[in-house]
């Protein structure tokens, strides 16, 4: 009895202390207790090499707010963004689909600038205030923000485009969606076909889309939307000379969607020489991106390749008297990989290492089964990294 009346004091002491490293006494209002440490939030970081020479920038190049049809305003997703270790995001509002402007409409009832007094009249939209208004948030983050736009039309028979980098979004639409997009490329949009296989039956490219990839409308696709990854894609992207992407195409919150369920937003990576919209732009019209989504990347071949050997090194720490050789693999990235080297699959974990045997001679050969790349057809498949020591 005299342990466990010892125990509860200790018990009633650790809270207390706990408590006291908590909150401490506002100097200037008895009534009230405030917190010793600072509530800031913090961000995340996904910590990449560089590869090639480049930055290997974090990004999202599909997202939406209020301003069309999102459930957060544009400052909100900026910030989100940095909390989730981006570096670059996309503001893309649907330009034909807006259902959030009805609400906005209502609660401005009877409100007419310029006309106080006339019962009736028209409230204009300015579609690039999501834009402005995530620019100006961006400028408080390091956050490079990139002004966007959907292009919306039927999914079976036209899809989605984004257009990026774009001057002003009033001046966009057209009856004709292969119009808008030229009127987006004249501002020098860049335009980005965006999940080729949502509510599909398959990824077969359609009649519009043979159209607008026939006339160089488009500059880059998405190999992984939200959840949705497509394999094939992966071909197309390659034989199209389009960049690829993953995005989240976000219209909640990604915590909900991704961080309570264990996971990384869907990223971009763009090799880029800074992170200006200038360099960013000309990485991916230079097509140097790899597109991550739920721990699979996937990216053109030899991007991939260098993208893996910048991010592990090997090292020989022992040699046996028959020159058997004993290597360490060396993880020192947020990447994880999962190698195969002929019986079952391994995983390389975040800053981790391993150790693999080496015959006296012989390669190091093994698959990295969570990358793909272009295949044959329709077909994607894994790189085979093969070393020579």
């Amino acid at each position: 009895m005299k342990r466990i009346f010892i125990l509860a004091a200790a018990c009633l002491v650790a809270a207390s202390a706990s408590a006291q490293s908590i909150y401490t006494q506002d100097k200037n209002n008895v009534d009230m207790l405030r917190p010793t440490a600072s509530h800031e939030v913090l961000r995340s970081e996904f910590v990449l090499p560089q590869v090639n020479g480049y930055k290997v920038l974090k990004s999202d190049l599909h997202a939406h707010t209020i301003y069309s049809d999102g459930n957060v305003t544009p400052e909100y997703r900026v910030r989100e963004a940095w909390v989730d270790g981006l570096d670059v995001l996309a503001i893309t509002e649907h330009i034909e689909y807006r259902p959030s402007e009805g609400k906005m409409i209502s609660y401005l009832k009877g409100f007419f600038p310029g006309e106080p007094n006339k019962p009736n009249g028209n409230i204009l939209t300015d579609l690039n205030v999501s834009n402005n208004l995530a620019i100006a948030a961006a400028a408080g983050y390091g956050i490079t923000l990139i002004p966007g736009a959907e292009i919306t039309r039927d999914q079976n028979k036209i899809g989605h485009y984004n257009a990026l980098f774009v001057k002003d979004v009033n001046t966009i639409y057209d009856p004709d969606p292969a119009v808008s997009m030229k009127k987006a490329r004249e501002q020098g949009a860049l335009i980005m076909h965006n999940h080729p296989g949502w509510i599909r039956k398959n990824v077969d490219i359609i009649e519009f889309e043979e159209k607008v990839y026939g006339e160089g409308l488009i500059d880059g696709i998405e190999i992984m939307n939200g959840s949705e990854f497509y394999p094939p894609i992966v071909t197309r992207a390659f034989e199209k000379n389009f960049f690829m992407a993953a995005n989240t195409d976000i219209h909640g919150t990604t915590t909900m969607d991704y961080v309570q369920q264990g996971h990384r937003r869907n990223m971009t990576f763009i090799l880029a020489k800074d992170n200006s919209l200038e360099s960013i732009k000309e990485a991916l019209k230079a097509r140097r991106t790899l597109a991550y989504s739920f721990g699979t990347l996937a990216g053109e071949e030899q991007l991939i390749k260098d993208f893996f050997m910048a991010c592990v090194k090997f090292e020989t720490f022992k040699v046996d008297a028959n020159g058997k050789r004993t290597m360490r693999m060396i993880n020192n990235t947020s990447m994880n990989f999962v190698l195969r080297f002929g019986g079952n699959p391994v995983e390389l974990r975040p800053f981790t290492s391993r150790n693999v045997s080496v015959a006296k001679d012989a390669e190091l050969s093994f698959t990295v089964e969570n990358l793909w790349i272009p295949g044959e057809g329709k077909e994607a498949k894994h790189p085979v990294i093969k070393l020579k020591f």
